[in-house]
């Protein structure tokens, strides 16, 4: 019981670190925080370890500073990652990707970030 109690408390870190805080409990089917959340397949121990997955590279991601933890959605299943989000750059974006990597139990990174744009006025790039 102390796992699945250990794995519902990393569901609600990961949760609240990706600011979202939706929630499996037993695998039942709920609706939770806005979110359709659907029966999960994996296990209290697989869920457990996705979960501190997602927590490590958070943390990696506050202490980073080309990465910003608040601009980029971090998902595990299996052990493997989705990034989500936008960045300020290629640089960041690669940072981001390498950071997640380097977590161990990271099997592979899905990357699906999106480069910010420049801000542009009617005559070209704005520059500082």
């Amino acid at each position: 019981m102390d796992r699945y109690r250990a794995s519902i408390i990393a569901l609600l870190v990961a949760g609240l670190l990706n600011g979202c805080t939706a929630l499996v409990v037993g695998g039942a089917t709920a609706t939770a925080g806005g979110y359709y959340v659907v029966k999960d397949e994996r296990t209290a121990g697989e869920i457990y370890d996705d979960a501190s997955i997602t927590a490590s590279i958070n943390t990696e991601f506050f202490k980073d500073d080309l990465v910003s933890p608040i601009a980029i959605n971090v998902d595990t299943v299996n052990g493997v990652v989705t990034l989500k989000g936008t960045v300020d750059s290629p640089a960041a974006a690669r940072r981001a990707y390498d950071l997640a990597y380097g977590v161990e139990g990271v099997t592979l990174v899905i990357s699906n970030l999106t480069i910010q744009s420049e801000p542009m006025t009617p005559w070209g790039p704005v520059t500082k």
